[in-house]
């Protein structure tokens, strides 16, 4: 079945185009397009027009790309930005029926879960695997292994977020820098129990990719070249300080990155350094399989749309 999954997520706006048969998944089309929909979401508590109209652009083409390419059944998930606008809802009621999705506004949780379901798909996760992802609202940290989920936490330690409350200074001052990793930690220390101890960590979505990319040496991200590719906690702490440094302007010139991503990177490499530091793990994998991928089996468990009947919202996680 060919299913087309939009992943409407706080800085970036997805799409996954694959075919799913029996769990496996085959990419036909990827897309992404930074669009901050969750600037000013942690003051306001509202999706703001400019952010809307970003999203709403980009969802046309989306639609039509879905179209073209023959999916039957596509589905649109809603993380931490929806989830903490009060206008959250009313939004996902127009991706419904102006662009044709079926929506799913996810818990912390759900979207953890669902993550984990990603990036677990057609690979073998060894017993004590943390997965980290790093998104522009909230930071998803998942434990799992061969015998599935041991433990999973949503924590309001996004890209947008931080960089909204601590990253004032263009470039951050040392204060602000320091200010920012301190809350990381102290967020991390309360809500992960002493018991959790992972061996190994796996990382997903635009900041790790970002850092892979600079790693690699690479002009821009290149997925068959990052997936499975492991960074050295050393020289994410090395690299976090340099670009640190930087204006916005000059990390948007920078090799390997997107300028679009470069306000907020700086933030979403401490998220990565502060958590790699608590475990004392010494690297981070790479997946390219992420949230998108477990939308898409989520997607090929959906029922069939009646014609004329509106877009199905349920469908089960994990």
């Amino acid at each position: 079945m060919r299913v087309g999954v939009v992943d409407l997520g706080s800085n970036s706006t997805r799409l996954l185009v694959a075919d799913v048969e029996d769990g496996v998944i085959r990419e036909v089309d990827r897309r992404l397009a930074i669009t901050r929909l969750a600037e000013g979401v942690d003051a306001r508590r509202r999706l703001l027009p400019t952010a809307l109209a970003r999203v709403r652009n980009v969802l046309v083409d989306y639609r039509r790309g879905a179209e073209r390419l023959g999916a039957e059944r596509t589905l649109a998930l809603a993380t931490s930005a929806v989830r903490d606008a009060e206008n959250g809802e009313a939004f996902l009621g127009e991706v419904e029926w102006s662009y044709g999705f079926a929506t799913r506004l996810l818990s912390g949780g759900e979207e953890a879960l669902l993550t984990y379901r990603g990036v677990a798909a057609g690979r073998p996760l060894m017993k004590g695997t943390l997965v980290v992802d790093v998104g522009g609202g909230s930071t998803e940290l998942i434990l799992g292994g061969p015998d599935g989920v041991t433990f999973h936490e949503s924590l309001d330690l996004g890209c947008v977020r931080l960089t909204e409350r601590w990253l004032a200074h263009d470039p951050p001052t040392a204060t602000e820098l320091q200010g920012c990793r301190r809350a990381i930690r102290s967020v991390l220390e309360e809500r992960v129990p002493d018991s959790i101890w992972p061996r190994a960590a796996v990382g997903v979505a635009g900041t790790v990719t970002t850092l892979a990319t600079l790693h690699l040496g690479l002009d821009e991200e290149h997925p068959e070249r990052l997936h499975g590719h492991r960074i050295p906690r050393e020289w994410i702490e090395r690299k976090l300080i340099r670009l640190a440094g930087l204006r916005v302007r000059a990390l948007a010139r920078q090799r390997g990155i997107h300028p679009d991503r470069a306000p907020v990177l700086v933030a979403g490499i401490a998220v990565v350094a502060e958590t790699l530091a608590l475990f004392g793990l010494d690297e981070l994998e790479v997946s390219e399989q992420d949230i998108l991928h477990g939308g898409a089996l989520a997607a090929a468990e959906l029922p069939p749309v009646e014609e004329g009947a509106a877009p199905p919202g349920a469908f089960t996680c994990c």
